[in-house]
């Protein structure tokens, strides 16, 4: 009796440290998640803002026209 008790405790444990490990790693994967799209976003915008400038200045501002671009 006495060894079942101790087993049905320790499944219980068990489970209940892999679900917490579980949330961990979802909590993880979620602030990766919400790094790159920050990052992306930030990235993208500055993006846009450029070719909108570039457009609103009629091409006139430097690294405007794709053609005078460097490749590495």
């Amino acid at each position: 009796m006495i060894s079942r008790t101790r087993r049905i405790v320790r499944s219980a444990g068990d489970r209940g440290a892999s679900a917490v490990e579980y949330a961990l790693m979802v909590a993880a994967i979620a602030a990766v998640i919400v790094a790159v799209v920050f990052g992306f976003g930030n990235l993208l915008n500055k993006t846009f803002q450029g070719t909108s400038n570039c457009i609103e200045h009629r091409q006139t501002m430097p690294n405007c026209d794709p053609s005078e671009a460097t490749t590495p």
